[in-house]
């Protein structure tokens, strides 16, 4: 069971590249970063240029998307950016993909990606990546398109809880990413992932589920985030509840487990509250005790 962690920030708010040598000494098997950028002051840093940071100062984590947002770029752009990390990397890069979550934004409107069929956008750019990437000529907005040196591709997850990315991960991906989910909801949901890849006649994908884990004594950030899932996100109560990793790395563990059970091939926890070294150390911990080598 593959287990990564986000880079944490600085107290100035940019990523602490220094903590994904951190993260590679404590075993972890990739460093993740977001693709949050809205142009209305919250901060937010070009997840390519975050990675290729990560590479240079790692040697064998992978790097991690979670989720590159593609309506947001030109898609020979991206296929440009994981080729190159690629290459920067050694052949480290997991691909988190997805139709991103803030449409309508001062960003995104300031670089003129499509607000409605962000769908039917990220399928054609889905279907285009590969190719670029292995240098292949590719036809791509009406262009043939050949990059090089080509190399890989990386595995491409592909983002998203709805039976929509769940149908998009069995055509294009490697593997489906859902987050904010519990071992309960996952469990019924991978029934359904192979009913599709069933119907689509395709290779069931592997499971990454995102979420967040607080592994500090603090009810009070337990809560909070619990109430951020029932007022922001709309989600039951009893659910949302489920949602935090939390308690000591026995405990983190267990929760591990019951996604591994559930279906989950790799996990990807940001870790909110204070002390994220300690945190950081405490998901290690977790991750040897449920036996990942």
């Amino acid at each position: 069971m593959r287990i990564t962690t986000t880079l944490p920030a600085r107290p100035d708010g940019v990523p602490d590249i220094a903590m994904a040598r951190h993260l590679e000494q404590l075993g972890y098997d990739a460093a993740g970063t977001s693709d949050l950028l809205l142009g209305e002051g919250t901060p937010g840093f070009d997840a390519p240029l975050v990675l290729a940071a990560a590479a240079s100062a790692t040697q064998r984590i992978g790097l991690e998307f979670g989720v590159l947002t593609l309506p947001l770029r030109p898609t020979a752009w991206v296929a440009a950016q994981v080729q190159t990390l690629q290459h920067l990397s050694g052949g480290r890069v997991i691909l988190g993909v997805g139709i991103g979550g803030f449409p309508g934004t001062p960003f995104w409107r300031a670089v003129g990606a499509p607000e409605r069929d962000r769908g039917r956008w990220t399928d054609k750019a889905l279907q285009a990546l590969p190719g670029l990437i292995r240098g292949e000529p590719t036809e791509v907005s009406g262009q043939v398109v050949t990059l090089g040196p080509p190399t890989t591709v990386p595995p491409i997850f592909v983002g998203g809880n709805s039976e929509a990315a769940m149908r998009r991960a069995v055509r294009y991906g490697d593997g489906w990413a859902p987050s904010l989910i519990s071992p309960g909801e996952l469990a019924r949901k991978a029934a359904r992932l192979r009913e599709i890849a069933g119907e689509l006649d395709r290779p069931v994908p592997a499971i990454s589920v995102g979420g967040h884990a607080i592994l500090t004594d603090d009810p009070a950030a337990v809560d909070a985030f619990v109430k951020t899932l029932v007022e922001v996100h709309r989600m039951p109560a009893q659910e949302a509840a489920r949602i935090p990793v939390t308690g000591n790395a026995a405990q983190a563990a267990e929760h591990l487990a019951a996604y591994a059970e559930a279906g989950a091939n790799a996990v990807g926890l940001a870790l909110d509250g204070e002390d994220w070294m300690r945190q950081a150390e405490t998901l290690a911990e977790a991750r040897t005790l449920l036996g990942t080598p």
